[in-house]
């Protein structure tokens, strides 16, 4: 039985890329049971790993997660990131830019939300949301006051945002930050009966708006630029990652074990005491025990 998934889902920098040929159903063959089982042991590696991110402090790690609405974003990261010492790990959460945030170029908020070294980030919805929700809504570029018209938001235009994000990452990684970009792949047809299930509990009411059914009615579009978006940046110094999240029990797997894997990647190393720091340590015991 496959049990490891960390490469099953990664977009090659040099493959061609078709969304279609990624399902939004796969659960290898893991009943739910026994990916709970996983989850909480890959839970206990994650843990061990942050603890030796945050020791070595030379590096950091950028997990960006993107996804429609519906596909389960924010109960993964609960459930991925449960364990994690919360002083080693932050969550950045992106919504509409502020008027500040746009007298600044598109990427700015988000270099400023970066993680230090020694520590991982969590970005929910990114700069991403600039090749994602603008492409769909090519007015919203609008708000940047550097077009006067969407006539000017041409095919130009889009290339140099995915260049401005490649140079993004590029600079980032090349700095000691590894990236690791995850598009949780949900079908319509399932966000449609979790949308349901948020109209029919109403402890989830506050989770559905109005504005996602216009939204869902772009759903095909949106899919369009997902992948034309992940096909143009997925880079081997920033891959991107298509998990299947009609079963949000076997996304959360996936998405750990691929987390796991980036942070083994990095050749963590707990600091080395010098000879000096360790005759400090044996005559710090021996005041100690003699008191």
């Amino acid at each position: 039985m496959d049990t490891n998934f960390t490469d099953n889902f990664l977009v090659k920098e040099t493959q061609k890329f078709n969304l279609k040929d990624f399902n939004t159903d796969y659960k290898g063959d893991l009943s739910k049971e026994e990916g709970q089982k996983m989850l909480d042991a890959e839970k206990k590696k994650l843990y061990e790993l942050q603890e030796k991110l945050y020791a070595d402090g030379s590096q950091s790690l950028l997990v960006v997660i993107q996804a429609m609405d519906a596909a389960g974003k924010d109960s993964l990261i609960e459930h991925v990131f449960g364990g994690v010492n919360p002083q080693g790990c932050e969550v950045t959460s992106f919504k509409t830019p502020t008027s500040k945030e746009y007298n600044h170029d598109f990427i700015w908020r988000h270099y400023l939300a970066l993680p230090e070294k020694g520590k991982i980030g969590i970005f929910n919805r990114s700069h991403y949301e600039s090749v994602l929700v603008c492409k769909v809504h090519p007015e919203y570029n609008l708000s940047e006051k550097v077009w006067k018209s969407t006539d000017e938001i041409d095919e130009k235009f889009w290339k140099n945002r995915y260049e401005s994000i490649k140079d993004f990452e590029k600079h980032v990684a090349r700095n000691g930050t590894k990236i690791v970009k995850i598009f949780l792949h949900v079908s319509k047809d399932e966000q449609k009966k979790r949308f349901l299930d948020r109209i029919a509990e109403e402890e989830k009411n506050w989770k559905f708006a109005l504005g996602d059914l216009k939204e869902r009615a772009l759903f095909d579009k949106y899919m369009d630029a997902y992948e034309e978006a992940i096909s143009e940046t997925s880079k081997n110094h920033a891959p991107w990652f298509v998990i299947p999240a009609d079963k949000k029990w076997f996304a959360r797997v996936a998405a750990i074990q691929i987390i796991i894997n980036a942070l083994e990647e990095m050749d963590l190393k707990f600091p080395e005491l010098s000879a000096e720091d360790k005759a400090g340590l044996a005559e710090a015991k021996r005041q100690l025990e003699s008191e």
